[in-house]
């Protein structure tokens, strides 16, 4: 018989020793099973908050780029309906909270690199981290970048009028491709070939005796002393070149007067006209028709031959005398001069001319100018205070009974320019003090005895022309005007004032009574002149110097408010640098003041936010960042105001670069 109690024995000792190894294995699974789904299920619930948050920065970021700008650790919270943005971290039931908001920067071509680069003002890195610390510490993390979105617009500028908003030096805005900004030039005319610059005509309702040009318009003086037009405004439009201006008549006003002599304060219009009476009517053109609102009687009857007006006070020539009136009230006759003075006749008796006339005025720099007609010394002199008190202070000896017929001075009233018809037989001897055009320099007189001396600068002949006017449109030309000779439109070169010369001119047959001219803000010249033809008498003729540009200048943006603080991201321009050309540009953007982008300070910076460094094309395209930051207190961007400033340049007179078009980009 066989015994199995040993064997059973044998079997239980190994099951046991079976159960100790297996068991603890299985305990430690069954364990790590149970905690492993603990942990999954913490996995998939950061991963629903990771979501929740990214979807709380997107509506943040919607509510405003600037609700991200900042860079450091957050939280969102709710306020009220609305997510917004906390500091630091938050836990809610066992979870941690944080978005670490950090800079983007991008390389040349537009790629985010994590070193180097530069600084992209509207993108944003947003780490989002969840952890939690059971059944042991972990975490889930996500990345995600943010950009501008809202309001992202652009403002460009590419026609003339979005050019012509700006501000110019040595600039000007042409119509060539739409609308560019090129350096400054005449429109290829030249004041020394006249003859090809007659752009455009105007028949006047009566032949004109005198004329008075601005930007805009043009006066003319007529008359003959019977009844009819006595005055014509003529409207000029404004274009830029290669558009011509156009005049028109704006408006009339008609009397039994022969004007003499105009002058306009803006408002009202002055005319010094022929009569034994009310010798200057004050006509108010802002209301049609023109009426003749005051008037100034002259003393001694004598006709009014020149009017200039001065803060309220009136300078009337009549006669042998300067007049000074207080027009402040300019309704109602004005009889009673605030002052009067004579002219100086002749020396100690000698040269003396009962006929001695006063011609045309100009004021200056508190000193009076008068013309003279019939006088040894052509131009006298007076100062005058502020009460219109007048004081012959000095005289040039221009002429030997000669007849005045210009008189201007300089922008800087150093120089005064006049011209005298007739040459005159010296008390038959037949020797002739000529005609022509003299050079005076008021502003370093000699003094002699008790007043003083003022020298002749400079003289021109002006051969068989009798002048009959006379403009001085910039500091190295001169036109005189006349009749008789070949040639009646002269254009004389004062570059050297001692020395000038004959460049150029224009036949009219007929003869020019009267010449003025303008330069308009756009950097264009013209002459407006009155000839003695039955129609078209008014002509405009440009000038220029021949098409030369000039070697540099500067166009400067109106500013541009979007409305909102905005991030002005970049800028996109198209130009044309001939050879021997540059352009560049520098961009501002600045806060308002006083709530104002008329009263911002601007800064310009280039690349790298310097000052000293300026943007460039490659051939004809530009493109870049635009600084972004506080770089110093009149530099913020974001910002309200924006304005971008161009650069061009030349070494050539024949060639100029152009900006023609500019596009910024902008977003909230």
């Amino acid at each position: 018989m066989i015994s199995f109690k040993g064997q059973t024995l044998v079997e239980l000792l190994l099951v046991i020793g079976l159960a100790t190894i297996i068991l603890p294995g299985l305990m430690v699974g069954l364990i790590a099973s149970r905690g492993g789904r603990a942990q999954q299920d913490q996995q998939l619930q950061a991963s629903t908050q990771i979501q929740q948050i990214q979807e709380a920065m997107r509506s943040i970021r919607e509510s405003g780029w600037s609700n991200i700008a900042t860079d450091g650790v957050y939280h969102p919270v709710v306020n009220g309906s609305i997510w917004t943005l906390a500091s630091g971290s938050a836990t809610l039931n066992g979870y941690t909270q944080q978005v670490t908001i950090s800079d983007v920067y991008r390389d040349s071509n537009d790629n985010i690199v994590s070193t180097g680069g530069t600084l992209d003002p509207s993108t944003k890195l947003l780490t989002t981290t969840v952890s939690w610390n059971t059944p042991y510490p972990s975490s889930l993390k996500s990345l995600m970048y943010l950009t501008r979105y809202l309001n992202s617009a652009s403002d460009t500028d590419t026609t003339v009028n979005d050019f012509s908003t700006g501000s110019q030096s040595g600039t000007i805005i042409t119509n060539v491709n739409g609308g560019e900004v090129s350096l400054s030039t005449s429109g290829n005319a030249d004041w020394c070939n006249p003859q090809n610059s007659l752009i455009n005509t105007l028949t006047l309702p009566k032949q004109g005796n005198t004329i008075s040009a601005l930007p805009g318009g043009a006066y003319v003086g007529t008359g003959d002393g019977t009844q009819g037009v006595t005055f014509v405004n003529v409207g000029i439009s404004q274009p830029n070149p290669p558009t011509n201006p156009v005049a028109t008549v704006s408006g009339t006003f008609s009397s039994n007067y022969q004007t003499n002599a105009i002058f306009s304060d803006g408002r009202y219009i002055y005319l010094a006209a022929n009569g034994s009476s009310s010798q200057v009517i004050i006509l108010d053109i802002t209301k049609t028709p023109y009426t003749k609102v005051g008037w100034i009687d002259v003393p001694g009857g004598d006709s009014a031959n020149g009017i200039y007006v001065v803060n309220n006070t009136a300078f009337v020539t009549s006669g042998d005398s300067l007049y000074t009136f207080d027009i402040t009230n300019k309704t109602g006759d004005h009889k009673t001069p605030l002052d009067s003075s004579g002219l100086i006749n002749g020396v100690f008796g000698i040269f003396s001319n009962p006929n001695q006339t006063a011609q045309q005025v100009v004021v200056a720099n508190n000193n009076v100018y008068v013309s003279t007609t019939n006088s040894l010394f052509g131009l006298q002199v007076f100062s005058v205070d502020s009460n219109g008190q007048l004081n012959w202070v000095g005289l040039a000896q221009l002429s030997w009974q000669q007849a005045a017929q210009g008189l201007t001075i300089s922008t800087d009233g150093k120089t005064v320019y006049m011209a005298f018809d007739g040459g005159v037989n010296v008390n038959g001897s037949g020797a002739y003090f000529s005609k022509g055009f003299f050079i005076i320099d008021v502003a370093h007189p000699d003094s002699i005895l008790f007043f003083n001396w003022y020298p002749t600068i400079g003289w021109y002949n002006t051969g068989s022309t009798d002048p009959a006017g006379i403009a001085v449109p910039t500091a190295n030309r001169a036109i005189i005007v006349g009749s008789g000779g070949t040639q009646q439109y002269l254009v004389i070169d004062i570059t050297n004032p001692a020395s000038p010369m004959l460049c150029g001119g224009m036949a009219i047959s007929s003869g020019i009574s009267g010449v003025s001219s303008v330069t308009l803000s756009n950097n264009t010249a013209y002459s407006y002149i009155i000839t003695g033809e039955s129609k078209n008498q008014f002509k405009i003729i440009q000038g220029g110097s021949g098409g030369a540009f000039t070697m540099s200048g500067i166009y400067e943006s109106a500013t541009f408010n979007p409305g909102f603080q905005a991030s002005f991201d970049s800028f996109q321009a198209v130009a044309s640098q001939p050879a021997s050309t540059q352009i560049k540009l520098q961009v501002a953007v600045a806060a308002p003041l006083n709530g104002n982008c008329a009263n911002a300070v601007f800064t310009y910076l280039g690349p790298n936010s310097d000052p000293n460094q300026y943007f460039t094309p490659i051939g004809s395209s530009l493109s870049a960042s635009i600084p972004f930051g506080t770089i110093n207190p009149n530099y913020q961007n974001p910002g309200n105001c924006y304005r971008f400033k161009a650069f061009l340049s030349t070494t050539t007179a024949t060639q100029s670069p152009s900006l023609n078009s500019i596009t910024t980009s902008y977003s909230q």
